[in-house]
This record gives C-alpha cells, sequence and structure tokens, in this order.
C-alpha cells in the first residue's frame, strides 16, 4: 500500500499545527506526508520572539528552521506527520479556513 492509500480520510476536516517550541525543523513530516501539507523553512524574528527560552535555543542550534503547514485543506487526518515526529511537535486541529 502506498502513502496515499493509507490516508483514507477527507481532507479538509482537520490541519496539523506545528508547536514552534518544539519543531527542529528535521523535515520528517515532509518526507512521510503523501500530500505535500509541510515545507521546512526558516521562523521569522517576530516568530522566534514568541518562542520559549528552550524553543530559542532549539531554533538557534538548528539554523532557526522549523516545519510549516503550507498546504493545511490537503491533510487526510493519516496522521503520519504525527507519529514520524521525532519531537512530538504535530497535533491535529479542526480546519476552519
Amino acid at each position: 500500500m502506498n502513502k496515499k492509500e493509507s490516508c483514507s480520510g477527507i481532507s479538509g476536516r482537520v490541519a496539523p499545527v506545528v508547536n514552534r517550541n518544539r519543531c527542529e525543523g528535521k523535515d520528517d513530516c515532509v518526507q512521510v506526508c503523501p500530500f505535500d501539507v509541510f515545507e521546512v523553512a526558516k521562523i521569522s524574528k517576530e516568530q522566534r520572539a514568541n518562542l520559549s527560552i528552550i524553543g530559542k535555543i532549539k531554533a538557534f542550534n538548528h539554523g532557526g528552521m522549523q516545519a510549516f503547514v503550507v498546504n493545511p485543506s490537503a491533510c487526510h487526518a493519516c496522521k503520519l506527520c504525527i507519529d514520524a515526529c521525532p519531537e512530538n511537535a504535530l497535533t491535529l486541529q479542526p480546519y476552519n479556513p
């Protein structure tokens, strides 16, 4: 079974949310998501300013790179990203465009 077949949910009902204080931008979510929901990019100065001390240290150690949900309506709630994230930085929440 391919990745898309394992994601049998209906898109647009839930979307992943990234916990900025946990994410280390390791790209695991990008690699496992068959619907291109994520990308890894550098966080902004404003986002960095809102991090906890531990979050700021993690961001510094990882070059400010973190996962971003760029296509939330494509999420099929298969939780492959949640299972793959080594920092437990992802949750699913109701999608409200």
